[in-house]
């Protein structure tokens, strides 16, 4: 029998709206890289921290969140002060509520018990 799992509803809804939200990241990372090899990788780091994490992998755990804070720093970086404008802010606000939603105590309590 296969245990693999796209989601994973019986983790925190912390996790699983972050996991959620790594997919949805990933795959508008995809469609607006251009080609860049780095917006390629960022995505996809995104996308196997979805998988991870509805797997119960601490690796995947990390990697989501490394891939979330770089998507912020870069984004903080490239723009500055523009985020604050109308199309940068709903990236910049659902970038930083995927970090949050990483970052909750419930979901870094979840991955110290009882993630491998």
């Amino acid at each position: 029998m296969n245990n693999f799992r796209w989601i994973n509803q019986s983790q925190p809804q912390t996790l699983y709206g972050a996991t959620i939200l790594c997919y949805i990241d990933a795959v508008f990372g995809l469609i607006g890289s251009s080609g860049f090899p780095f917006f390629i990788a960022l995505a996809a780091g995104l996308g196997a921290g979805a998988i991870g994490i509805a797997n119960d992998k601490r690796w995947g755990y990390m990697v989501a969140i490394g891939a979330s804070i770089l998507q912020v720093l870069v984004l903080v970086f490239f723009f500055r002060f523009q985020i604050f404008g109308f199309p940068l802010i709903l990236n910049f606000m659902f970038d930083a509520l995927l970090v949050a939603l990483l970052l909750h105590p419930a979901s870094r309590d979840h991955n110290r018990i009882w993630f491998r």
